[in-house]
């Protein structure tokens, strides 16, 4: 689910040119939610779905994003855990383990839709592009890889009048991966610091980019 968390990610910084009203096809209200904005926020909910049926319990938090390449992802309930790319690299922290997972942004953005949503002709060349009608009251688009080995089955994106509404991911085991997202806010300051990472000290630190400093752990 972290791994998909981060493609959802993905998917939402190369739409960080975002929230401009439009109607009618999916396609059409893609080309205006990635045109204009070079940062975003907003709140999440998410669940997993597995093969068999089974939906775990919703988690929720909050997400900011600038252009071109740093997010930052805070579950906050019901458990905690912070992702967090500042550009050359990817951080993923879970308080509960004391652990810390990092590694270089361009591997986790390999194949993914952060490559091509800023480029909708790229994508046209590396996604099937396929309208899905409407539904649930949105506007759906689905995505499908033609890499050799994809991150995902295939992503679907809803669209209402102000922009992405919904995004579902199916990977290859069958799984699927919702997000609803709301509170919207476009072109907002957000502090450098909200993309800037250091490992609490005392925190397990695995991966593949080395660390520099760390900071003592808050009670």
């Amino acid at each position: 689910m972290k791994r998909l968390t981060i493609v959802a990610a993905a998917f939402l910084l190369s739409l960080a040119s975002a929230a401009q009203a439009a109607t009618g096809p999916a396609r059409v209200r893609l080309d205006a939610f990635a045109s204009g904005l070079h940062s975003l926020t907003g709140h999440f909910s998410q669940t997993l779905t597995d093969i068999n049926g089974h939906a775990s319990k919703a988690s929720s938090g909050t997400l900011a994003l600038q252009a071109p390449r740093q997010f930052r992802w805070d579950t906050l309930a019901p458990y905690k855990q912070t992702i967090v790319a500042d550009g050359s690299r990817v951080w993923m922290y879970d308080p509960e383990l004391e652990q810390v997972t990092v590694r270089i942004q361009s591997s986790e953005e390999a194949h993914s839709p952060l490559t091509v949503l800023t480029d909708l002709a790229q994508m046209d060349r590396d996604f099937k592009v396929v309208e899905r009608g409407e539904h649930d009251g949105l506007a759906w688009l689905r995505l499908s890889s033609t890499a050799k080995d994809p991150q995902f089955d295939y992503a679907d994106l809803g669209f209402d009048t102000n922009g992405l509404a919904r995004m579902t991911f199916r990977d290859q085991l069958g799984s699927t991966t919702e997000i609803r997202f709301s509170g919207w806010q476009r072109n907002v300051p957000i502090p450098p610091a909200t993309f800037n990472f250091v490992p609490p000290k005392g925190a397990d630190v695995i991966g593949d980019a080395p660390v520099i400093d760390v900071q003592p752990l808050k009670d």
